[in-house]
């Protein structure tokens, strides 16, 4: 009996070997000496255990197969079936391999230890075995099981919890690909691509009418992913569809990032940020009006005709929106032929790395974006095709966020 000091608080804790696996445990006793296995059943009896008796290694497999026990006392000589195949059974059975068996004999043999050892004994002891050496194997393997079974227990409560998680970010997945807009068709068309790098992603984009003239396109990148980075995306998405930015023309790009990055400060949002690009066509002037807030510039490729088209990078100044309050945006313009076609996406479109850690050349990009595609293969199909392929699988390092408008 140990104690501590009375000035602790504590009251006095029993570290007797034969509490420690706790009282009541049921254990097979097998042996085919009905005087040895009598003795050492009256012993357990005494130290609390619940114990059976089986004199042959089929009556044991029997009594295991029919009853539950948290252990089991093997004899290694015994007629007709010995000790070893009755091991053998025990831990080939899915039923009882969890079960600790200790092996008991008076072969002082280590050949023995170590054959029962690789069958798959916890433990083992020879006769005559000590009083205080029996119980202490029996407790530390009757604990093991006990944390084996914890263990598990609480594997199965993890894998349980697992699939509920997924289940609800896959639900959650779905909504947030729900909110992305339906294609659009007639004066101007859309297409797009949105392949998240995980279940929930960070980023989102959208266009809608703010009136008979003026079309707003956007899309942004939230940093990070996962349930925190969807969120934030999508509150900002939703704040550009209802346009519910205070004081804010939604036809001058300056105003809602500036709007944006007030509503959305880090400091408020866990710390997290993102980047825009926002653009306003006005189908009238043939003009688009945009500005940028850290994000990959839209491309206009547009020309009187699509053979006289030129390619165009919009770019303007603009800090991360989230990041610093008080930052001021300019809004560009941008004349727009009769032939166009405007493309917006995140850049984990072209910062890929292939298997032999090369990036994608950001200029190569380019030209693969305004490259007529192969014939019968529309041109965003293209351009996800040859991601793919220089990636060398259809697997992203981040969100992969394409937009297609042909004004």
């Amino acid at each position: 009996m140990s104690e501590v000091a009375p000035s602790s608080g504590l009251k006095a804790v029993s570290t007797t070997p034969a509490r420690l696996a706790g009282t009541g445990a049921r254990l097979l006793v097998v042996d085919d000496d009905c005087m040895n296995s009598a003795l050492l059943s009256e012993r357990l009896h005494l130290e609390g255990y619940v114990v059976e008796v089986a004199n042959d290694g089929q009556t044991a497999l029997d009594k295991l197969g029919a009853e539950t026990f948290e252990l089991v006392l093997l004899d290694i000589v015994m007629p007709d079936m010995d000790g070893y195949d009755v091991l053998k059974k025990i831990k080939a059975d899915p039923k009882l391999q969890d079960i600790p068996v200790i092996m008991i004999s008076g072969l002082d043999d280590l050949n023995s230890v170590a054959r029962c050892i690789e069958i798959g004994a916890d433990d083992y002891l020879p006769k005559p075995y000590k009083p205080v050496l029996l119980q202490a194997r029996i407790n530390a393997c009757l604990e093991k099981k006990q944390l084996r079974e914890q263990e598990q227990k609480m594997y199965r409560a993890l894998v349980e919890s697992q699939k509920h998680l997924a289940a609800e970010l896959n639900e959650a997945a779905e909504y947030v690909i729900s909110l992305l807009p339906p294609p659009m068709t007639g004066e101007v068309t859309t297409e797009w691509c949105f392949i998240p790098s995980t279940q929930l992603g960070g980023d989102s984009f959208g266009y809608h009418w703010l009136d008979e003239e003026n079309l707003a396109i956007y899309l942004l990148d939230v940093c990070g992913h996962g349930v925190g980075a969807a969120l934030l995306s999508i509150s900002a998405m939703n704040v550009l569809r209802a346009q519910s930015l205070a004081n804010t023309d939604f036809r001058d790009p300056a105003q809602v990032l500036m709007g944006l990055n007030e509503a959305f400060q880090m400091d408020r949002q866990n710390n997290m940020y993102f980047t825009i690009w926002y653009g306003v066509f006005n189908k009238k002037k043939r003009e688009i009006s945009y500005a940028r807030g850290g994000h990959p510039p839209a491309v206009l490729v547009t020309g009187e005709t699509k053979e006289t088209s030129e390619r165009i990078e919009l770019k303007s100044p603009g800090l991360v929106v989230g990041t610093m309050a008080g930052v001021i945006y300019r809004s560009k313009r941008q004349a727009v032929g009769k032939y166009a076609e405007l493309f917006l996406f995140s850049d984990g479109v072209y910062e890929l790395t292939n298997s032999e850690e090369r990036m994608w050349d950001y200029q190569k990009f380019l030209e693969t974006l305004t490259a007529e595609p192969p014939e019968g293969q529309k041109r965003l199909d293209h351009i996800v095709a040859s991601a793919k392929a220089f990636r060398g699988s259809g697997n992203f390092e981040d969100d992969y966020s394409f937009l297609r408008i042909v004004l």
